[in-house]
């Protein structure tokens, strides 16, 4: 219980940390990561840290797009919702989990040779 206790701890400093580099970011770039993340949660699965590791690699893009004095929208795309979810396409998300959940139990109830026949 204290190890977990420990991990929340830790993962809220960590979360509090990567959101400071947000608000570090040109207001525009804020603005479009916020709205990214709020979408990209939607999607998560489990604990979330597959959304948190892209939510990294988001920030270290913006960080060098903003550095090189580009608009967050030449990053982006003006389709912000597809450049959001190629960011998940490969994160375990809800849905994939329902996927799989389906297909396992169409398969532990009838079995792979029913398919094959």
């Amino acid at each position: 219980m204290m190890e977990m206790f420990k991990k929340m701890i830790g993962d809220k400093r960590e979360y509090k940390v990567m959101m400071a580099r947000v608000d570090a970011l040109p207001e525009d770039y804020q603005f479009v990561f916020k709205k990214i993340q709020a979408y990209m949660w939607n999607f998560s699965a489990g604990n979330g840290m597959d959304m948190l590791r892209m939510q990294y690699e988001l920030i270290d893009l913006f960080e060098a797009g903003a550095a090189e004095g580009r608009q967050v929208l030449e990053i982006t795309g003006d389709d912000v919702a597809s450049f959001a979810d190629e960011l998940v396409a490969n994160a375990k998300t809800y849905v994939a989990k329902y996927r799989e959940d389906l297909n396992a139990t169409i398969v532990n109830r009838l079995g792979k040779n029913k398919f094959n026949k």
